[in-house]
């Protein structure tokens, strides 16, 4: 009989130890995680410290360091038996309980929301941070059905379409729960998951906008240093030459602009940026294609106002041979961006005959190459950039209305450099050591009425503008030089001496005109140019001396 209850054991049991009526050891089975000084016929009670009376109780006991669990079971065949079921209470590896535990641990710790729903669409798991997102209680949702839940029609439920098609759904946008305060968004992607090929589950990884942007923003900048070779230097494989690491100032507004440019490029729709001449506007698009989930792929720059009209339309949607004189086959600029980002720069330049033909492709995501009826599916994102209005465009009748909603379902405004002053000053130091460093000269600076002069100019080219005449100066300057408004370019020097006169003499207070998170620095650029001399510095910035006492010594300045 012994021989048979050990094939039944070594079939159907897993760490159990076999003992006869008085508790003596006949034989066992333990894996590697149980280390126990077992012997044939030595006392069950010499090796655990159990009471052999209870039977089908769990007991918890430790040997060595060891913590078990101890479950003594009664059985009678032509004698009787004790199965002693033994299991690590630590044991990860091989503990199923154990091992599901910790698993289980770690969902509830995580930052993401993590929803499981089985094949009947109940809800079998909902952590604490999907709680926290979508404001909706654990109690409340858990072992219902999806669609009770949320209070939508069982046909609309997801994770039964990813049940019927065994295909995940990637980088949803969407409110399923709502309160109060309105619908809860979250951005979230939904997986089968699958045992034997048949699905048997289906988990949506949830997170909120905030903390999106927070991990992609720090991804993709850890990315970046990675790949840097030089502090003044990124280089990519995808066409591009900026990440949001390039966007340089200190403003408000301009930190504003680049929050809303990172929040567009996560969404990966297409986007509309708008700004004058010398703005930024490609430097922005490259950044967003570098901070979105299209990093890795190609992005691809046409300006529409550089291409002649007649080339533009086979350059944009390609050709076949014999569409026109010359023709070849050829793929336009839509199929080469691929899975990509394709920026239309000067869009407001497009030729309206070509407007509803592109306005048909962003919606239809298909293109028709020039000469031919077959449509050919198109994969990439498109980010148009315009130096005018839209507004002004389309009520001039040079855009279509429809096209502008249709390249911008999200758009980003930069605002020129004349409204971020701060930005300037910024600037002009930026461009000033680095252009230095470039032509090997130093100690080059601004004279202070110069200084003003370039603070209060209108920059109607913006940064490009200030960075060429900037680099026009140090090229013409000498070491230890102070340059005065005389080295500005004579085309220039005209046109900013008025322009910032007129600002300067509406202006009262130049200082005022800054703003507070940047007077510390305009204040010390202009004491450093007059050695420090306080009489001489106020009476530049038109304030009393004790007046600039108090903001130096508020500002927290040092010589």
């Amino acid at each position: 009989m012994d021989k048979e209850l050990k094939r039944f054991v070594n079939l159907c049991c897993k760490n159990v130890i076999v003992t006869n009526e008085h508790f003596h050891i006949i034989f066992w089975k333990l894996d590697h995680s149980i280390t126990l000084p077992i012997d044939i016929s030595t006392s069950i009670s010499s090796i655990l410290p159990i009471d052999l009376h209870l039977c089908s109780v769990i007991q918890e006991v430790e040997v060595d360091n060891q913590f078990f669990k101890i479950t003594i079971e009664r059985f009678e065949f032509d004698k009787i038996y004790h199965l002693v079921f033994v299991e690590n209470m630590f044991d990860v590896k091989k503990n199923l309980q154990n091992r599901l535990y910790v698993l289980e641990e770690i969902i509830e710790k995580l930052d993401e929301g993590v929803l499981v729903s089985n094949k009947e669409g109940d809800v079998i798991y909902y952590n604490a941070a999907q709680e926290n997102m979508e404001g909706i209680q654990k109690k409340d949702i858990l072992h219902k059905k999806l669609w009770e839940g949320y209070k939508y029609e069982r046909q609309n439920s997801e994770h039964a379409h990813i049940f019927k098609t065994g295909k995940p759904i990637y980088s949803k946008y969407h409110a399923h729960a709502k309160s109060e305060e309105g619908p809860k968004y979250v951005g979230y992607s939904s997986y089968p998951i699958k045992k034997d090929g048949q699905t048997i589950a289906v988990f949506s990884l949830s997170r909120t906008e905030a903390s999106l942007k927070e991990r992609l923003h720090e991804t993709i900048e850890l990315k970046r240093r990675a790949v840097t070779k030089d502090s003044n230097e990124v280089k990519h494989n995808n066409g591009t030459i900026y990440t949001f690491h390039d966007l340089k100032g200190e403003s408000s507004a301009l930190k504003k602009v680049i929050s809303e440019a990172q929040n567009a490029s996560f969404y990966n729709t297409d986007t509309l940026i708008v700004g004058e001449t010398g703005t930024g506007k490609e430097l922005f698009a490259q950044s967003m294609h570098n901070h979105g989930p299209r990093a890795n792929k190609p992005f691809v720059a046409i300006n529409c106002a550089a291409i002649p009209e007649s080339l533009l339309e086979s350059t944009l949607f390609g050709s076949v041979k014999g569409a026109f004189t010359g023709a070849i086959d050829q793929e336009g600029l839509f199929e080469y961006a691929k899975e990509g980002t394709l920026f239309l720069d000067e869009i407001n330049s497009l030729p309206m005959n070509l407007q509803p033909k592109l306005m048909r492709v962003l919606q239809e995501r298909a293109i028709r190459r020039v000469g031919s009826n077959e449509l050919i599916p198109i994969s990439c994102s498109v980010i148009s950039a315009s130096n005018e209005d839209p507004e002004l465009l389309t009520e001039g009748n040079r855009m279509r209305l429809d096209l502008f909603y249709r390249i911008a379902h999200s758009s980003i405004f930069i605002p020129p450099l004349r409204e971020r002053k701060e930005d300037i000053l910024f600037f002009i130091n930026h461009f000033l050591i680095n252009y230095q460093n470039k032509y090997l000269k130093s100690n080059i600076t601004l004279a202070p009425s110069l200084l003003s002069l370039l603070i209060e100019y209108s920059w109607p080219g913006n940064t490009r503008e200030l960075q060429h005449l900037i680099e026009n100066l140090v090229i013409q300057a000498k070491n230890d030089e102070k340059i005065t408004v005389d080295l500005l370019p004579h085309y220039l020097r005209k046109k900013i001496v008025t322009s910032s006169t007129k600002v300067m003499t509406s202006t009262a207070r130049p200082l005022k005109s800054l703003m507070k998170t940047n007077q510390a620095q305009y204040i010390e650029s202009i004491l450093q140019q007059f050695n420090w001399n306080i009489s001489l510095t106020a009476k530049h910035l038109n304030i009393s001396r004790q007046s600039l006492q108090y903001h130096i010594k508020k500002l927290g300045i040092t010589k």
